[in-house]
């Protein structure tokens, strides 16, 4: 069975993204973009929904930093809105429910899989017992006023048992934990 990594950017406040500001937050710094082109599961097969789908799609078709190796990546989009044929090379559009899709895909296929952004999918296939490992970059921002797709709104309760830590550009923080969903808290 292959492993599911969940894979979010977000502000030291906890958002996925801000109003007005451009893609990782104008904070891209060289040796963040290098490692996203390096990393070792930079080719795995991508999970992600139709919000994060459409604002990816139109960053990759602007030529925003570090989105251009997206293109060659298979892609499975999980949507009831989005409509076929999709203008996004590699991609399937799935309509059927996502956990079991999911669960099927660890069994079959051939590579690791991993998420981009979709704050709702991850959530639900967090709660399923789907994922193995859950990697968070954490960019030096505050985005009270302006932040929007709050990512762990939501969530069950879970520790994170770190794995590996990395600082990219003396800025980004790269955190990357094996999670385990809680019943309840635990005892004190």
């Amino acid at each position: 069975m292959q492993t599911l990594t969940i894979d979010f950017i977000c502000s030291l406040d906890g958002y996925g993204a801000a109003e007005g500001w451009p893609g990782f937050w104008g904070m891209e710094g060289p040796e963040y973009l290098a490692w996203l082109e390096t990393a070792p599961d930079k080719d795995y097969p991508l999970l992600m929904g139709a919000t994060t789908y459409r604002l990816m799609s139109e960053m990759a078709s602007s030529g925003e930093p570090g989105t251009d190796m997206l293109d060659g990546i298979q892609k499975h989009v999980f949507s009831s809105s989005l409509q076929e044929p999709l203008a996004w090379a590699n991609t399937t559009l799935v309509r059927t429910d996502a956990v079991e899709y999911v669960r099927r895909l660890k069994t079959e296929s051939d590579r690791p899989l991993r998420t981009l952004g979709s704050v709702a999918l991850c959530r639900s296939l967090l709660v399923a017992g789907l994922v193995d490992r859950y990697r968070v970059g954490v960019f030096p921002v505050i985005t009270g006023a302006t932040g929007r797709e709050r990512i762990f709104d939501g969530y069950p309760d879970v520790r994170l048992d770190l794995v590996e830590a990395r600082t990219f550009d003396q800025r980004i923080q790269l955190l990357e934990y094996v999670p385990t969903v809680l019943e309840s808290p635990p005892l004190g």
